[in-house]
């Protein structure tokens, strides 16, 4: 029995010595921290460029289906120009 306390008091004992991380196992998390760090972020960056660059992609994309609807709606006026212009040269020659 007295065997028992003794063990259960030294396990008590172990239980309650406190474990101070040591200088090394600090630096080596700063360096996993860091090297994530370096692999993480140029990641981002090159995904917010990506981002970036596709809303002006979009954006000038835009304006060109504009323009070429713009362009054709004036193609068609010239061309009704046109129409009406020989009609009326027709109409004065004869």
């Amino acid at each position: 029995m007295e065997d028992k306390n003794e063990l259960l008091e030294e396990y008590d004992a172990e239980l309650k010595v406190e474990k101070n991380l040591d200088f090394r196992f600090l630096i080596l998390v700063y360096m996993v921290m860091f090297v994530a760090f370096l692999l993480i972020l140029p990641k981002i960056y090159i995904k917010n460029q990506i981002y970036y660059m596709s809303r002006d992609i979009h954006k000038l994309y835009s304006e060109y289906s504009i323009l070429s609807e713009e362009n054709r709606v004036l193609k068609q006026n010239l061309e009704n120009m046109r129409f009406k212009n020989q009609i009326l040269d027709t109409m004065y020659i004869d």
